[in-house]
């Protein structure tokens, strides 16, 4: 394949797949939860290796080497950085989104307000401290979050990330996570993953009458959500072995 097709090829593979690309965020922020993984969308395209259209690794590297080759062009490594990421994200694979955290990095020292690329490169983190049980990959998730929300005070989403930082570090520090997660409530009240994991959180507290507070909200919110269903249960679960 043409290596100036590659990006294209990739962001490509996004826009046909991208429900891949949510589900395996989705595992990487939703599934460590008490009772396994939490339900995800029906794309379910997450780790297919079988695509007629995946790249080779060898055209890959050609474009990770054409972008160390133009390390000043702030557009090549952002679109190839986060497209990158993407991707890696998409096939799970801890070793292409540390090609795109590198790549992201020159992005950002190019650009140090590109909101975008703070948020990929934040996510490269996390995910990364996700996969290798990495707390310094965790820490340094939490100062790019921090560096995006300075940018746009009012994301929900990178704030819930930046909660997940505490919720997933070892050991965790549940008090913090459920702090950071309620700031994402404040800013959008609708949003239903955030009392997800609060509803976790407290559960791993054994704080189950404040659980079954935040999954109330959820359920007014979204009664339909399997969420809905998983978390209930484990509510009910934690009730059944809570002292009498």
């Amino acid at each position: 394949m043409d290596k100036n097709t590659i990006l294209l090829v990739i962001i490509a593979l996004l826009a046909g797949f991208i429900g891949g690309f949510m589900v395996a965020n989705s595992m990487n922020r939703t599934a460590v939860t008490m009772g396994g993984p939490m339900p995800v969308n029906s794309a379910g395209t997450a780790g297919n290796s079988n695509r007629a259209d995946d790249l080779s690794p060898e055209e890959i590297r050609a474009k990770i080497a054409e972008a160390d080759q133009n390390a000043d062009k702030f557009s090549f490594q952002k679109d190839l950085g986060v497209a990158l990421y993407r991707y890696g994200a998409m096939k799970q694979d801890d070793g292409l989104i540390a090609e795109s955290v590198r790549i992201l990095e020159r992005a950002a020292k190019l650009e140090p307000k590109d909101f975008d690329v703070l948020v990929a490169l934040g996510n490269g983190r996390f995910d990364i401290g996700f996969y290798r049980k990495d707390n310094d990959e965790f820490e340094k998730a939490r100062t790019i979050y921090l560096q995006a929300l300075a940018l746009k005070p009012s994301d929900a989403d990178v704030q819930t990330d930046l909660g997940l930082t505490y919720y997933l570090q070892e050991p965790p520090d549940y008090t913090r996570a459920i702090a950071e997660l309620n700031k994402a409530g404040q800013m959008r009240p609708t949003h239903e993953r955030s009392l997800q994991f609060i509803v976790q959180a407290h559960l791993r507290q054994q704080n189950i009458e404040q659980a079954e507070q935040a999954l109330d909200k959820l359920r007014a919110l979204n009664p339909t959500s399997p969420a809905v269903s998983e978390l209930t249960a484990m509510v009910n679960t934690a009730k059944t072995g809570a002292p009498k």
